[in-house]
C-alpha cells in the first residue's frame, strides 16, 4: 500500500496536469518552488497543511477536494 504522502502527491499531479500545468506553473501559483512541488508528487515530502492550503488555493479547489481519493 501507498503511503498517504504518495497517494497526496498522485493527487496534486493529477489536479495540476489536468490543468495543463508544469510543476513551475504551480509552484509559482503557490508561491513554493518547483523542487519543492517535485517532491511532494513524488511522495518525498510530507507538505503541512499550510501549503495544503497554498497549493489547494493554486489550483482553485477547496482543501476537501485537492484530499479526494487520498484515503486508503
Amino acid at each position: 500500500m501507498s503511503t498517504i504522502q504518495k497517494r497526496f502527491g498522485q493527487r496534486v499531479r493529477e489536479l495540476r496536469t489536468q490543468r495543463s500545468w508544469t510543476q513551475e506553473q504551480l509552484a509559482q501559483k503557490a508561491g513554493k518552488h518547483w523542487t519543492y512541488i517535485g517532491g511532494i508528487e513524488r511522495g518525498t515530502r510530507n507538505p503541512t497543511i499550510t501549503v495544503a492550503e497554498a497549493i489547494a488555493n493554486a489550483l482553485e479547489v477547496s482543501l476537501s477536494d485537492l484530499f479526494t481519493n487520498v484515503e486508503g
